[in-house]
């Protein structure tokens, strides 16, 4: 009897509580701009709500990173009673946001960037990026690149990503562009051309990042060679455009699969319906229209549960004061809590689950490339199995057929005898107009790998260098290094700064500087031969010293009485006694003078 007594009491009591759940549920809703498209969503997805309890929303345009604008906002909706609020944060109000719902126990569901934070009261609808990014920089084999991010939407990608590359070794440039200005842009990438740094990752919201890409676009850092990897969820909705024609490589990922059937059946919805009540909604541009879409459903699918359950949520009395010290916590915000980290469902973004600290869990984001030949899905990641490369197909897979399928620009100039205007380049076409040594040699380059290509004179006739006031390149160089050319065949010569920024093959050609001189021709000697080792200037003053020395020899004989001497004479002959004779006649000196210069001995010498 006292079973049956209990039993009827707990359906009573059920009953009473299920009658009480209120039938009309009010949502706070705080918005950077009336106009935009998530407040559309938001009101779009309201109406497309058909089961009880009715949301109700009290929605508040605010500047949200004004951490007074917003505290007030906050406390004022807190104050009338909401049970639940969507809406965004910066970095500079996200800690004074998570503070409050913390302390009063309420529930903040937002689409804005996730955050390091063990408040279980914040739900966040976009995804955690940091695995899936690193995972992909792992596909490519990166060892040293460049990561540029912004300081508005948090760190903790970019730790994660430090720490991985000490973990790794990886060289790893982070850039932080919050404040950076146009000419702080032009710098920055004529830097990093000058090291040679080609591998970039952009970590920025939206519309940030908008600007970057434009800012490449504009310094035509989007050529072959360059390689971007977007740490963002809406690849589908950038304009790649002027990236995919200049032939750079850019992937990044796609949150929202518009292929799928609950998208499609969304944006069915949202065609068929009245523009004149429900402003239209572009849901291929920013996923946060997605995210808001699913962050509505979420509440939904929370109260429905809690309806269900006939849990009593009503707040009676004083809805209370969130600048009360010390703060009272809302009594029924734990269920809520629980209510929505509970839900579970197929979402505009995937699959839509939470963890116990208010984190998405069990989703997917889909990896996309472009390259010059048009975008691919190269896989998927999850958090179980990380990164699922997607199958390769024989187009993207045979490197012969890609080549195949695209025509190369070889830029050259005309600088004879290597390319050369043909003279009746008039009536050909094409590649036929010219000939020459380089002409040849593309030829059988192209014949040998197997592409098709077309050759352009330079439009400035220059082979190229770099201005040193801009810092830019002109010529065959600047056609390379800006993407408007894939090869440069001419007669270009290597130098240090054109190593800088591209790359040369071997050369067919090596310029040597020498002396050259005439090469010295045979003769039969003359008479006069043995006077060549000496100038005619030499042999003179030879011949005037050998005369001089003579004569000088001679005066001196004749003065000094040591060269006179008494002749003797044979016996029997008659002779003055007094008769005397000089040996140093003018013959005998030059005798003596001509002996001395030969090294030779005399028979007379000076006493």
């Amino acid at each position: 009897m006292q079973h049956i007594f209990a039993f009827f009491c707990t359906s009573f009591l059920g009953a009473v509580l299920g009658a009480n759940f209120p039938n009309n549920i009010q949502i706070g809703g705080l918005f950077p701009n009336q106009q935009s498209q998530e407040h559309a969503a938001f009101r779009f997805a309201l109406s497309q709500l058909t089961e009880p309890p009715k949301l109700l929303p009290q929605i508040d345009i605010v500047n949200i990173s004004d951490s007074f604008e917003m505290t007030y906002t906050f406390c004022s909706q807190f104050s009338k009673g909401v049970y639940a609020i969507f809406g965004f944060y910066e970095r500079r109000t996200v800690n004074m946001l998570t503070s409050f719902c913390g302390a009063l126990h309420v529930c903040f569901i937002t689409p804005s960037f996730p955050v390091e934070t063990s408040n279980q009261f914040v739900l966040q609808l976009r995804p955690e990026l940091q695995d899936a990014l690193i995972s992909v920089i792992e596909h490519y084999s990166w060892q040293k690149f460049v990561y540029i991010y912004d300081a508005d939407r948090g760190l903790s990608v970019l730790q994660k990503v430090l720490d991985t590359a000490a973990e790794k070794n990886w060289q790893v440039t982070a850039v932080n562009i919050m404040t950076t200005t146009e000419e702080g842009y032009r710098v920055l990438f004529q830097e990093l051309a000058k090291k040679k740094e080609r591998l970039v990752v952009v970590d920025c919201e939206t519309e940030r990042l908008n600007i970057i890409l434009n800012k490449i676009i504009k310094l035509e850092k989007n050529g072959n060679g360059y390689h971007y990897i977007l740490a963002n969820m809406g690849f589908m909705d950038i304009d790649l455009t002027k990236f995919k024609e200049s032939g750079a490589n850019v992937t990044g990922f796609q949150l929202v699969n518009y292929t799928d059937a609950v998208p499609a059946r969304i944006m069915q919805q949202w065609r068929n319906n009245d523009a004149r009540e429900h402003p239209r909604v572009d849901w291929k541009r920013p996923k946060a229209s997605a995210l808001t879409y699913d962050g509505v459903r979420v509440m939904a699918e929370a109260f429905q549960n809690l309806r269900r359950q006939r849990i009593d949520i009503s707040r009676r009395g004083n809805a209370g004061d969130c600048l009360a010290n010390p703060a009272v916590p809302w009594g029924q915000g734990i269920d809520i809590q629980r209510a929505l980290q509970q839900v579970h469902f197929e979402g505009l973004s995937g699959n839509v689950q939470f963890n116990e600290k208010g984190r998405r869990t069990n989703y997917t984001l889909h990896v996309i490339e472009m390259k010059h030949d048009g975008i691919r899905k190269i896989g998927y990641w999850n958090e179980d199995e990380k990164l699922v490369p997607a199958a390769i197909d024989t187009q993207s897979g045979n490197e012969s057929t890609s080549l195949q399928n695209r025509t190369y620009i070889v830029t050259t100039i005309l600088e004879d005898p290597y390319v050369m205007l043909k003279k009746n380049a008039n009536q050909f076409e094409g590649n036929e107009r010219y000939e020459g040594y380089c002409v040849e040699l593309a030829a059988e380059i192209a014949k040998h790998v197997g592409y098709h290509y077309r050759l352009e004179i330079v439009r400035d006739g220059k082979y190229g260098a770099r201005d040193p006031d801009t810092k830019t390149w002109n010529g065959m160089v600047g056609e390379l290094v800006y993407g408007r050319a894939d090869v440069a065949v001419a007669p270009l010569t290597i130098t240090l700064v054109r190593e800088e920024v591209i790359d040369f093959s071997k050369p067919f050609m090596s310029l040597g500087i020498s002396i050259m001189i005439k090469k010295p021709q045979k003769s039969k000697p003359g008479v006069f031969s043995f006077l060549d080792p000496l100038a005619y200037e030499i042999w003179m003053c030879i011949v005037f010293a050998y005369i001089g020395v003579s004569v000088v020899l001679f005066l001196v004989s004749r003065f000094s009485p040591y060269e006179w001497h008494t002749e003797e004479f044979e016996e029997g002959r008659d002779q003055p006694a007094t008769d005397q004779t000089n040996e140093f006649g003018i013959f005998n000196s030059l005798w003596f003078s001509l002996g001395a210069f030969m090294q030779q001995g005399c028979d007379i010498s000076p006493r």
